[in-house]
């Protein structure tokens, strides 16, 4: 038996020297470059060697001990960044190994950008370095208890008062209540508070105010404001460390230079005036948030397929003959046509990930050049990589919970955690079908435009080939046709297409435009859906034509690309086979290579999820571990349950001894 560097038992020695590739180089092409792997796994050696940031006992913590650790963590965290001089980078990704939702999230995540990119430069100046040095504390306060998607329905006005040149902040109704901001319940001391804005009688929408809500003394919420938490949430553990809060005001007034004024101001006479500032700008913190939360599905999806994947490998069910071993479940093809897809779905969120980034310089660069001619495409795209990778990646781990048999639903094997940690996602910062309809809206929009001769641009630029797209015949008459990006990418581009098509025409016969997106809204969630995976098949197919260093490196990244794009063919034969893009023979054929493919997956499975180069302490899986040694730790964890500080348990001499010696008292009716 293999022994590792620190000298346990690899028990997944025998799966890594199977791998045909280079999984250092695998590492350098998951993270984006060599210093990324470096840097990254020196924040996560640093949170795992920290005994304040263990998290093995956190499902067991009462609600109160699990904030109070969660308090402990982000104030040790903070103190780790300043001792150690980190950077900006550096300081990320120990904040994302420490692995705790808190009120810093939504501090670096949503305070600080929105006064970033919504602040004049001297709110700018006011208010940015004390976020920085933490001597004040913020949160994002939109949603409302009864408004979340629709913002323009928000009910909390902030009304001019020109005699005080101060605006009165107020809750006016119950469903006004802000409601679910985390880090409001109980750590923030200020926020971003969108209200409409009312001024000469007036009202101008919504506007961001910074409003303090508690005294930077002791803490104490400031008079005429009412906050607490909003209680337990789904899970143990999970997201209950966060104190999403309530929040409501009772004509609380403050000074008119709070108002967020880099777009729009109220002069001292309580005039309405907009700025010079185009409101286009907004849409780079728009890409910028929704970049993150892409990137964040591949890190959560690739945290749940790491540990189905080790898992898998050392659990052995059935196929034993004449006494030998069983089979491991890794090799049974039902285990890998439910598990290799996931995997590449991982790698496909973290590629299209990255080129977000790069999307989101572009935008900026454009904007201020004052370019705008990209931002409803970005905001097309953005938006339907947020929601399709969220829904994805939700149900991904969710799938990989089942693909860990009983042992999936312990808190210790990590995943119920995960997932209730991660599910909000498909909600917060826009629920994810909304966006996909808003999505149909740009794509019907485009189609309507296309006669006219306008040219789409960027991941809509297919769409110009119209004529072509809505003719072509798929050119497969194998099953290794199927390995040729070209006609691969021809398949997704003509469904795309032929699907936006066919919708707009139906909501063109409607009685109206409006009506007709509505009836046929549920379509047109699918016509969002097939655009998004362009995209992201797209990407993949463009990360693996770069010259990708490693032995063997480009080859695995070839055959998972071509899995995910083969998976999502086969989920949605459907849709391709209705809109004549390929036939019934082409879709069996690309079945066929689809299983093809998961064998040459199969040897290189566990090296593959390596690569992520998570730590122990990060995946947080008893069953995920790096050396394989699942069933000792699955019987040490269980003795750590609060349970077993007893043997005889409490309530035995009231409850259960009673009943034992038939001695329960009955009452007489």
């Amino acid at each position: 038996m293999a022994m590792d560097a620190a000298g346990e038992v690899d028990h997944l020695a025998a799966e890594r020297a199977a791998a045909r590739f280079d999984v250092e180089g695998m590492k350098v092409a998951w993270a984006g470059s060599r210093h990324a792997v470096e840097v990254a796994d020196r924040m996560a050696r640093l949170v795992a060697s920290d005994p304040v940031f263990r998290k093995d006992n956190r499902t067991m913590l009462s609600r109160k001990d699990l904030f109070k650790d969660t308090l402990r963590k982000a104030a040790h965290a903070w103190k780790r960044i300043v001792e150690l001089r980190l950077t900006e980078e550096e300081a990320g990704l120990l904040r994302l190994y420490v692995d705790q939702p808190g009120y810093v999230d939504l501090h670096w995540g949503m305070f600080v950008p929105a006064i970033k990119g919504q602040g004049t430069e001297e709110q700018q100046k006011k208010w940015l370095p004390l976020a920085y040095k933490f001597q004040i504390i913020g949160c994002y306060a939109q949603t409302e208890l009864g408004h979340g998607s629709n913002v323009q329905g928000l009910e909390t006005t902030a009304t001019f008062d020109p005699k005080t040149d101060e605006f009165v902040i107020h809750s006016p109704t119950l469903t006004s209540s802000k409601w679910w901001p985390g880090g409001l319940g109980k750590a923030s001391t200020h926020a971003v508070v969108y209200a409409r804005l009312i001024t000469e009688g007036k009202d101008y929408g919504i506007h961001g105010f910074i409003v303090q809500l508690r005294s930077l003394e002791d803490h104490s919420p400031l008079p005429s404001v009412t906050l607490g938490d909003i209680g337990g949430k789904f899970g143990s553990g999970a997201y209950n460390s966060m104190d999403n809060g309530v929040l409501r005001f009772d004509h609380v007034r403050i000074p008119r230079d709070q108002m967020l004024m880099r777009l729009s101001q109220v002069t001292r006479e309580g005039k309405y005036v907009h700025s010079d500032v185009p409101k286009q700008l907004l849409y780079g913190t728009m890409v910028f948030v929704r970049q993150s939360i892409v990137a964040d599905a591949s890190k959560a999806l690739s945290r749940a397929v790491c540990i189905a994947v080790r898992y898998s490998a050392i659990r052995k069910q059935f196929g034993s003959q004449d006494g030998g071993p069983e089979t491991q479940v890794l090799n049974y093809k039902t285990q890998q046509s439910r598990l290799f897809p996931l995997l590449a779905s991982a790698y496909a969120f973290r590629f299209v990930g990255d080129w977000l980034k790069w999307l989101y310089t572009d935008v900026t660069q454009k904007l201020d050049a004052k370019d705008y001619s990209t931002l409803q495409e970005a905001h097309a795209c953005t938006a339907g990589l947020k929601a399709v990778t969220t829904s994805a990646t939700a149900d991904a781990i969710e799938e990989c919970r089942k693909l860990c048999g009983g042992h999936g639903y312990l808190n210790s094997s990590g995943l119920p955690e995960l997932f209730a940690v991660y599910v909000p996602a498909c909600t917060y910062e826009g629920d994810n079908v909304v966006l996909l309809l808003q999505v149909a809206r740009i794509l019907m929009k485009t189609v309507s435009q296309l006669a006219s001769g306008k040219q789409p641009v960027g991941t809509m630029a297919y769409m110009g080939k119209v004529q072509y797209l809505m003719q072509c015949k798929c050119s497969v008459n194998t099953a290794e046709d199927w390995l040729n990006p070209v006609a691969i990418q021809e398949a997704f581009e003509a469904r795309a297409l032929r699907m936006a098509v066919n919708c707009a025409q139906s909501v063109g016969q409607a009685a109206s435009q409006e009506e007709g997106f509505y009836e046929r809204s549920p379509d047109l969630l699918e016509v969002a859906v097939a655009h998004i995976q362009l995209i992201i098949v797209t990407k993949f197919i463009e990360k693996v034509q770069q010259d990708i260093p490693g032995h063997g490196v480009k080859e695995q990244l070839q055959n998972l690309s071509n899995v995910y794009a083969l998976y999502i063919l086969h989920k949605h034969l459907g849709d391709f086979l209705a809109t004549g893009c390929i036939t019934p023979k082409q879709g069996a054929l690309a079945n066929e290579q689809l299983g093809k493919l998961y064998a040459q997956v199969r040897p290189n499975a566990v090296a593959l999820v390596d690569a992520f180069n998570y730590t122990d302490h990060y995946l947080g899986s008893v069953l995920g571990r790096y050396d394989g040694n699942v069933y000792p730790a699955l019987y040490e964890e269980a003795w750590k349950d609060p349970l077993n500080d007893t043997v005889v348990p409490e309530g035995y001499h009231e409850y259960l001894r009673p009943l034992l010696k038939q001695q329960l008292r009955l009452s007489r009716l």
